[in-house]
């Protein structure tokens, strides 16, 4: 029996400043660090994950699942995954996490599983363990470290924060359906394959009866009209200008910057193993 300690990274802001926080604060623990690719993750990931396993010393260890997005869509009848059905995090992003580690703590293994719930987060909960020999730890929530705190503890490494929040507002798969819609017109923008992916999966679901479409209320080919997308532009201009009038400037940090879309939009019960 011997004891691990692991910390998974999603190619996102906050995982990626606890495995900062970790390597700082505790340099004793052999820390394992993974990250489990759908193989649908904007390529702004994978170039941040090279970045912070330089930073780190240490490997990343890629967990593939077995089966790709293209397999499990087929086995829930073309229905795409949706706010409600997260049939892709739990195929793609879980079991892969279990099947890594349910061999060795079987074998009687303990594990402790190092989570980046913020302590401005008391809403979310982590990854619960269902194995007697898992735990879970939550070590910004016990530091005290908030958002402001994760962006210092990036900005001070030098690492500084992914390229893409400059557009959005979370890592995880090109078409999650967790984007606003300011962020499908960005994504069709800077990497139109993507957004062309995308948009042939949803219509192939559409053909086999699925009641979703990846952005609420209507489909990417809609989304993708000129003058659509002129209105989301000119919705989204209104909502950042009635948030700056409302916005509280903190005089210790008076160069926080654009707000993200966190703030105009509010947060999102996001999946935590694909967005942290």
């Amino acid at each position: 029996m011997r004891m691990r300690h692991v910390l998974g990274l999603s190619g996102g802001r906050d995982s990626a400043a606890l495995a900062v926080h970790m390597a700082r604060t505790r340099p004793e623990l052999e820390m394992e660090y993974f990250f489990t690719d759908t193989g649908k993750e904007l390529p702004e990931v994978y170039e941040y994950l090279g970045r912070l396993e330089g930073f780190l010393g240490r490997p990343i260890e890629r967990l593939n699942p077995d089966r790709d997005f293209d397999f499990w869509l087929r086995q829930y009848n073309n229905f795409l995954p949706s706010p409600r059905t997260r049939w892709c995090t739990r195929q793609l992003k879980i079991l892969p996490f279990e099947k890594w580690l349910w061999p060795a703590l079987d074998a009687g293994d303990r594990v402790v599983s190092y989570v980046a719930i913020r302590s401005d987060e008391n809403y979310r909960e982590g990854y619960s363990s269902t194995h007697p020999n898992l735990t879970v730890s939550l070590p910004f929530r016990e530091a005290g470290i908030d958002k402001a705190g994760v962006i210092d503890t990036l900005e001070a490494s030098g690492l500084g924060l992914p390229s893409y929040y400059e557009w959005r507002s979370r890592s995880g798969c090109t078409f999650c359906f967790f984007q606003q819609k300011i962020e499908w017109v960005r994504l069709m923008e800077r990497h139109p394959d993507s957004f062309d992916e995308a948009r042939s999966y949803e219509k192939n679901a559409l053909e086999h009866g699925s009641p979703f479409t990846w952005s609420a209320g209507e489909s990417l080919d809609e989304l993708a009209r000129p003058e659509r997308i002129a209105q989301i532009r000119a919705e989204h201009q209104k909502r950042v200008e009635r948030a700056a009038a409302k916005r509280r400037v903190n005089p210790l940090r008076p160069g926080a910057g654009e707000m993200d879309i966190d703030e105009l939009y509010g947060q999102a019960k996001v999946c935590l193993a694909c967005h942290k």
